[in-house]
């Protein structure tokens, strides 16, 4: 590939954390609209989420630049089906939510391990080739995926209900962000212990806005809580574009 090729992802800004936080809680309430509200199963919405998510990712392994739009549609198709892959593995596997979580942490600590192992640096600024660019989204799925188990636990296992289970997750990143202004801390690990982190608070947000009030949650449904998240993602998006390109790596 070309020397001066530029990075094929979306660079790390604030608006990008706003956009993945936005684009995982769709994944949790789409994900939720298919195998439940539409009663497809998980199963059944694991394999037509995970058709979707090769289909985006094909075209974004084949396009030759960043493009938003796309970019942004392989994140969301992701976060969809992490959402029925990780509701497949701890209920109709019956792993549960903790041995759920365990086997893929696992996972992508080995995806992380092989990837710096290969390329020698797990830096999302030099995703320029399609063997990082595999390992990118190998890693984006399964932490996705992960996300989904652990947002899940917290929500309906830990005790501390969809608003408390949101509001320690935020507390951690926020922690992140106080590490990357003041520590010195890698900000290749920070970028991935924030990424693996807004998945469940997406999670657990995507449960507060669509169970019942008498479940905890704000009673907006599977549909309505798509509907409006989906339309905030794509204005994003456009905004974004319209503003500014993305830097070189």
């Amino acid at each position: 590939m070309p020397e001066n090729q530029l990075n094929k992802v979306a660079a790390i800004t604030f608006a990008f954390w706003v956009m993945k936080i936005c684009a995982t809680t769709l994944g949790e309430t789409a994900g939720d609209l298919l195998s439940m509200t539409l009663n497809i199963g998980y199963a059944a919405s694991s394999l037509i989420l995970i058709a979707v998510f090769l289909a985006t990712l094909v075209g974004q392994l084949t396009a030759k630049s960043y493009h938003p739009l796309l970019y942004w549609s392989v994140i969301l198709s992701t976060s969809t089906a992490g959402t029925t892959m990780s509701d497949y593995i701890d209920r109709s596997l019956g792993m549960g939510y903790v041995a759920g979580s365990a086997m893929l942490l696992t996972l992508l600590l080995v995806i992380l391990a092989v990837w710096r192992a290969n390329v020698g640096t797990l830096s999302v600024a030099n995703v320029k080739s399609l063997k990082v660019e595999s390992f990118y989204w190998a890693a984006i799925l399964v932490s996705n995926t992960l996300g989904t188990a652990l947002g899940d636990f917290l929500a309906d296992s830990s005790g501390l209900g969809f608003a408390g289970g949101a509001l320690l997750i935020a507390s951690l990143i926020a922690l992140i962000v106080l590490a990357y202004f003041y520590t010195s801390v890698s900000r290749t690990a920070l970028f991935w212990i924030a990424f693996v982190l807004t998945r469940p608070l997406g999670a657990t947000v995507g449960d507060l806005l669509t169970k019942p009030l008498e479940k905890g949650g704000f009673g907006f449904g599977t549909v309505g809580s798509s509907a409006v998240l989906l339309a905030v993602l794509i204005v994003s998006i456009v905004i974004v574009s319209r503003r500014k390109k993305p830097a070189a790596a």
